[in-house]
């Protein structure tokens, strides 16, 4: 029962910062700091990115009519148009599939600890301060998610890249990438979200193919665990991108820089002090 109030906790966390610019994998990294699932090392690692796929269901339930080109309450014209969007995120998607693939092992053995979540934590606060006020008065050249051409999707997609480095932010480098191409807020936000579709699927089912092949066994709790963790990121992230998408119609971004700069700075000093009492 423990553990899967645990995972409770997990799911939320994962719900919350998957779709905010705050990173999920490094808040899911802190978050196993101090409440440790009694887990095999193996399932753990394989479940904080399996985890994600509870909170890919959310965007394709929120926007399903707008993703289906197949609806048949679309005119031609509207489900071109849906076609053509899946094409540009799939060609986003391209960058970070490529580097991740060759990169996977190497990231997770040298990458995955605080020192450099935290560095990315302050690195992309300070970038989304610094963006915001650039921008300030500025009108976006991209209104609306169908008005990203290819060449813009691509750069957004290499944006993705720089999320592959844990305490990064895959919604926050793609958001903030899009911002700096003239991208309006809510339409970065809105690719963001659909580029999560074949991303985070792709990397779920990496994670597990090699979770499969260490030929461990799950116990009951862990699978118990997993299917909790999805089922809660699951709701949580229904609330999460409806509050985010009404959120950027009036605020930038400017308080997630804040808050990244500020756990960044309390993350340095918890392990910091730790590490001088141990």
């Amino acid at each position: 029962m423990l553990e899967i109030l645990k995972a409770i906790l997990f799911g939320i966390v994962e719900g919350i910062t998957e779709w905010l610019p705050v990173s999920s994998t490094g808040h899911l990294i802190l978050l196993d700091e101090v409440l440790t699932l009694k887990v095999t090392p193996e399932f753990y690692e394989m479940f904080q990115v399996v985890i994600q796929l509870g909170a890919i269901l959310a965007v394709v339930i929120l926007f399903f009519r707008k993703l289906n080109p197949f609806d048949p309450g679309k005119s031609q014209k509207q489900k071109d148009r849906t076609w053509a969007l899946w094409f540009k995120v799939i060609v986003a998607v391209l960058p970070s599939a490529v580097i991740g693939l060759l990169l996977d092992d190497w990231m997770d053995e040298h990458l995955y600890n605080f020192v450099v979540v935290a560095i990315m934590l302050i690195l992309y606060g300070v970038a989304f301060l610094f963006v915001e006020q650039r921008n300030e008065g500025l009108s976006p050249r991209v209104k609306g998610v169908h008005g990203i051409d290819i060449k813009t999707a691509l750069l957004i997609g290499a944006f993705q890249c720089l999320a592959l480095i844990p305490g990064t932010s895959r919604s926050g480098a793609t958001i903030l990438g899009g911002i700096l191409l003239g991208v309006s807020r809510g339409a970065a936000a809105e690719f963001s979200f659909f580029l999560a579709i074949p991303t985070m699927l792709g990397a779920s089912a990496l994670k597990l193919v090699k979770y499969l092949l260490e030929g461990v066994i799950p116990t009951g709790i862990e699978i118990g665990v997993l299917i909790v963790g999805c089922v809660v990121s699951f709701a949580v992230s229904i609330v999460v991108i409806k509050g985010l998408m009404e959120y950027v119609r009036k605020h930038n971004f400017g308080i997630f820089g804040l808050y990244r700069i500020a756990l960044g700075v309390l993350v340095l000093l918890y392990f910091v002090i730790k590490n001088l009492f141990t």
